[in-house]
């Protein structure tokens, strides 16, 4: 009797449906995402001699462990005609279609692909790999098979990857959980400038930048996003009914994603910040004490790296009750982070703000140069410097650097749990917020560094100040 091989009723069905462009299935472990995503190129590769699929994981090791791609595909390839190609890691039939398997270990493996042909490109568990490896393999995603190219893809939920932001539309982002109503619904994207623009159609996007880019880059892709759990596996939980278990006995946080497939929960929630924490206030007092706290980085995003930000908090105090008035932050170049420095320091004083800015000093002849910058371009304003320990000033993830900074941000964490710090609402409230409960596990701290900064200016404590006030001449 011939066995028949299909999607199982539910998300595996949905992402073998789908006709987008881009297709993630994704946000909990047990889902059947694997699975599902091997099945995808059956329908070109056993009779199209053109066409050809490749499965993309971070490391060759993920690849062979026993239950990852290559053990899956062993279990279902050989079924409808597939011949292994073991040392290869490829899978080929007799008309000529094939299956590779690869890695992207490193940032620059990408190029390994440069002028490929790559009908069907399938990433297994995404947030594994980088923005900038995901794009440029985009790129690759073409045909001559007959076959219009097309993405897809599976992941576990992970908020500080990059699949987070692709995919906030289809995620609650006060619960982390999918939005049930948007499972599998198309909408389409358009990348100007390293900048995501969507659009509810291909028109719409279309008519919004025609004109405003090149005719040949006006080509919109449809995304979607497909949330599977384990409950929509019945084929594991008939087979491995205590795999449920396994996962209810994994600690909070990844019992919260794994399980739950929750998108916003993160390994330090709950330590060192917490939004609720802290409460609106429509109006500051009067005779309230200002700093501008500044955590200060000088290089640009690139294809190649992501660089620490140049993050701001405006910050306040009264009868030690504390503020937080706004957060601001970008990444760019020595000369664009001079500039973002004055322009805000020109917009508190239109605003009619008394605000001492607080500036980090590097250590040595570097620091002085920086002081001497500084100085003069925020002439007529209040700037104090200060040094760190090096360990705190370092954007290293080793142990003493995080620990250095933990420690810095720890009085400013305890006033915010003891609800001794109230925030002014505002459109940057929720970055805010994100990045400050990602501390210190997140890949960037500026927020956390840029809040201890403005706090222990306020309090008075911290490293001895260098108090520099510069008249205000010829403006």
């Amino acid at each position: 009797m011939r066995e028949e091989i299909r999607p199982q009723p539910g998300p595996q069905t949905d992402f073998f449906k789908t006709s987008a462009d881009i297709a993630i299935l994704g946000g909990a472990a047990g889902g059947g995402k694997t699975w599902g995503l091997l099945i995808e190129p059956l329908r070109h590769v056993i009779t199209n001699p053109l066409f050809a699929a490749l499965f993309l994981r971070r490391t060759t090791p993920q690849i062979e462990n026993p239950g990852g791609l290559w053990d899956a595909s062993s279990h279902l390839y050989p079924k409808v005609g597939g011949v292994p190609k073991v040392g290869l890691k490829e899978w080929r039939w007799g008309a000529g279609g094939k299956v590779k398997m690869s890695h992207l270990e490193h940032e620059v493996s990408k190029l390994n692909y440069q002028g490929s042909e790559i009908p069907l490109l399938c990433f297994d568990e995404l947030t594994h790999f980088t923005e900038t490896q995901f794009w440029y393999m985009v790129s690759r995603n073409r045909s001559m098979s007959g076959v219009r190219g097309y993405v897809r893809a599976t992941c576990n939920p992970d908020p500080d990857s990059f699949v987070a932001r692709l995919i906030e539309w289809w995620i609650d982002q006060e619960t982390g959980f999918p939005i049930k109503a948007r499972s599998g619904k198309v909408r389409w994207l358009l990348r100007v400038n390293d900048r995501l623009h969507w659009g509810n159609t291909r028109e719409e996007l279309i008519e919004r930048f025609r004109g405003k880019i090149p005719p040949d880059a006006l080509l919109p892709k449809s995304v979607t996003f497909i949330p599977a759990s384990l409950n929509d596996n019945a084929a594991l939980m008939k087979a491995d009914p205590g795999y449920l278990a396994n996962l209810l006995a994994l600690p909070t946080i990844e019992r919260e994603r794994l399980l739950r497939g929750n998108w916003k929960i993160r390994a330090s929630a709950g330590l060192y910040f917490q939004r609720s924490w802290m409460k609106p206030v429509s109006a500051l007092p009067a005779g309230i004490r200002l700093v501008r706290a500044w955590d200060l980085a000088a290089t640009e995003k690139t294809e190649t790296n992501d660089p620490d930000f140049t993050e701001t908090v405006l910050m306040g105090e009264y009868e030690r009750r504390f503020f937080v008035i706004e957060h601001a932050f970008m990444q760019g170049s020595p000369r664009r982070v001079q500039q973002f420095v004055l322009n805000t320091a020109e917009r508190d004083r239109a605003a009619g703000r008394s605000v001492t800015i607080s500036i980090p000093q590097d250590p040595g002849q570097a620091g002085k140069a920086q002081v001497t910058t500084y100085s003069e371009l925020l002439v007529g304003h209040t700037v104090r410097f200060s040094t760190e320990s090096r360990a705190a000033q370092s954007s290293s993830t080793a142990p003493a650097a995080k620990a250095a900074k933990v420690s810095r941000f720890g009085p400013f964490s305890a006033q915010c749990q003891a609800g001794n710090v109230d925030y002014v609402p505002g459109a940057w409230n929720t970055e805010f917020f994100d990045r400050l409960e990602a501390f210190p596990e997140a890949m960037h701290d500026d927020t956390a560094d840029a809040c201890s900064r403005g706090f222990n200016q306020l309090i008075g404590r911290g490293a001895p100040a260098q108090f520099v006030t510069f008249p205000l001449i010829g403006r």
